[in-house]
């Protein structure tokens, strides 16, 4: 009997589990099993490995042999096992020194002829396998890039069964035409480690300059982006919601080592990131189409669950324009994410988990037509289809967006001024560093970073506002306007509007502020979003347009809610005080 193992990774949605391949080759019908709760795609590398070993003028054994995948009860899917079974097969055959292999991790896929080709997932299973102890890494030339930028693991690219056993036997490396690009392979497999170095910025993003007029759009993306806010822009088409939304991205500050490689690892598995940029440095930014599905949105899929556009956009912008357009089934999804930062998907082999902790930007016209804007002339709804259509939107999905704004058509005064009169990107940017290096000094020793974290109890009892500035809120709570869920928005938003103007706690104005966000009323005691040092409406406490006046009823919408949540909540105290 000969037998000898070797290591691989599978990969349970972004987590990899470290997998011993162990090859038994015993005498007997020449005969291959696989066994190990493989998948088609892993079934099928036995054809694969046969071809591959024959071609690459490696003896195959005429024996039977017996391949296991421990631990047996953790799902094995992908191609990547074909490097792993190759090499076992090869050393149980007495062709190759199993102590060469009994510290390396192999990934990657054998085509008939030989050649090792990329897979999917190669960073986070280098992550998992260092996070195993493994600091020795076997993958394919062309993705050794991706993989060496997990620190203090030695990674050797190959490109080919050839060129692998050369190195592994210690013999010349033979002379192959390259297919893809990469880095250069690792000499010596067992010498010092790789450490792996900073990755290729992307191109920068959109300037905010160049979106005319929309003071107060703009201003509530820089608070947005400051607090970690979700925002609901609404307004009619051409208004530049869209261009808003694609320059939300370059106010974020730059991901933090960890959070790149995160970032880099959904992408890695899904598939999507550039082989030239393996590690993802700036925010990403995801728009899909209304059309999308579900599991497109949330992740999901038949066979190997993938991440969704909720885990693309992790530390991100996610961008869902039309929003009233996409299912109800869809956006009801969405309330998980936007709460835990984590989906969950099970399937009857397992549970999967996604990150997915990003900011999220819903726009939507105010009717069907998209002309219910300024007066409303225009516009050719009714009553009952406008409510109709907004409808769409949940309550609970509603309650958890803390900024609503209306984006108004561009005047020809604004459209006709020169292109980049207004801030750019990078002012406001500083602005928002700056506002959120108060938010991390003020959140030292907590699990939290920015406002919109922070849970409402927290807020109120370790970060007490000002009685006197909570007037305002104190009011709209006794008239009804805000519910108490409200109340705690309302606050978080305060905050951050406090910490962009370089105040200690929040000022009535912040609080002002705050307050025609979540609702979309102007307040004579508050600060208007277009100004930076204030400026009264000139009606307070009403809707100034049709757009605003859509964004008080959504505020109704919410009251309402709450209030049938308390009766039923308390209807419900009543009947089982009866029962019992």
């Amino acid at each position: 009997m000969a037998f000898a193992r070797t290591r691989s990774v599978t990969l349970l949605g972004v987590d990899g589990v470290v997998v011993e391949v162990q090859a038994d080759i015993e005498p007997g019908l020449a005969v291959f099993n696989l066994v190990g709760l493989p998948d088609k795609s892993v079934s099928e590398s036995r054809d694969r490995v046969r071809a591959a070993l024959v071609n690459s003028d490696e003896e195959w054994p005429p024996r039977r042999i017996t391949v296991g995948l421990s631990p047996a009860t953790v799902p094995k899917t992908g191609s990547g096992f074909d490097l792993a079974v190759a090499c076992a097969i090869v050393a149980a055959n007495g062709k190759l020194d199993p102590d060469r292999l009994a510290d390396c991790i192999m990934l990657g896929e054998v085509g008939l002829d030989g050649r090792v080709r990329p897979v999917r997932g190669i960073l986070p299973s280098v992550m998992a396998a260092a996070s195993a102890g493994c600091r020795k890494v076997v993958v394919p030339e062309s993705v050794a890039v991706e993989a060496r930028l997990v620190p203090d693991v030695a990674v050797l690219g190959v490109r080919s069964l050839r060129h692998l056993f050369a190195v592994l036997r210690g013999l010349p490396v033979p002379e192959e035409p390259v297919e893809t690009g990469g880095q250069g392979p690792d000499p010596d497999l067992l010498g010092p480690m790789v450490v792996s170095g900073p990755g290729v910025p992307g191109e920068p993003p959109p300037d905010l300059a160049d979106v005319a007029g929309q003071a107060r759009a703009r201003r509530a993306l820089e608070i947005c982006a400051a607090g970690g806010h979700h925002l609901y822009l609404l307004g009619p088409p051409g208004a530049g919601k869209t261009m808003l939304a694609e320059r939300l991205p370059g106010l974020l500050p730059p991901l933090q080592p960890t959070a790149a490689l995160e970032v880099s690892a959904v992408h890695s598995v899904a598939g999507t990131l550039p082989p030239d940029r393996p590690l993802v440095t700036e925010p990403p930014f995801c728009a899909p189409h209304h059309s999308a599905t579900m599991p497109s949105l949330v992740g999901g899929g038949n066979g190997l669950p993938r991440p969704g556009a909720v885990s693309l956009a992790h530390h991100g912008v996610l961008f869902l324009d039309e929003s009233p357009e996409f299912s109800t089934r869809a956006l009801d999804a969405l309330r998980q994410p936007l709460e835990g930062g984590m989906v969950t998907v099970a399937r009857s082999a397992g549970t999967l988990r996604f990150p997915a902790r990003f900011l999220l930007v819903l726009a939507a016209n105010p009717c069907p037509c998209g002309r219910f804007a300024g007066k409303g002339l225009d516009c050719t709804c009714s009553a009952v289809m406008r409510a109709k259509y907004l409808a769409r939107l949940s309550g609970p999905l509603l309650d958890r967006i803390d900024v609503r704004v209306t984006v108004d058509p561009v005047s020809r005064a604004e459209l006709l001024e020169p292109s980049g009169t207004g801030e750019t990107t990078a002012v406001v940017a500083a602005r928002v560093r700056e506002a959120r290096a108060r938010a991390a000094h003020r959140f030292a020793d907590t699990p939290w970073s920015v406002n919109a974290e922070v849970p409402g109890r927290e807020l109120r009892s370790c970060w007490a506002t000002d009685p006197d500035a909570l007037a305002m809120a104190a009011r709209d709570l006794e008239r009804g306007r805000l519910t108490a869920r409200g109340l705690d928005r309302v606050l978080r938003v305060a905050w951050t509007v406090a910490d962009l103007r370089g105040h200690d706690r929040p000022t009535s104005d912040d609080v002002g502020t705050a307050l025609e966000l979540r609702t979309g009323v102007v307040r004579g005691a508050g600060t208007t979003l277009g100004t930076r040092q204030g400026r009264r409406p000139p009606v307070p406490d009403k809707p100034v347009d049709a757009s605003q006046e859509v964004l008080a009823h959504l505020a109704t919408l919410d009251l309402d809610r709450e209030r049938r949540e308390m009766a039923y909540a308390r209807d419900g105290d009543d009947d089982s005080g009866d029962v019992m």
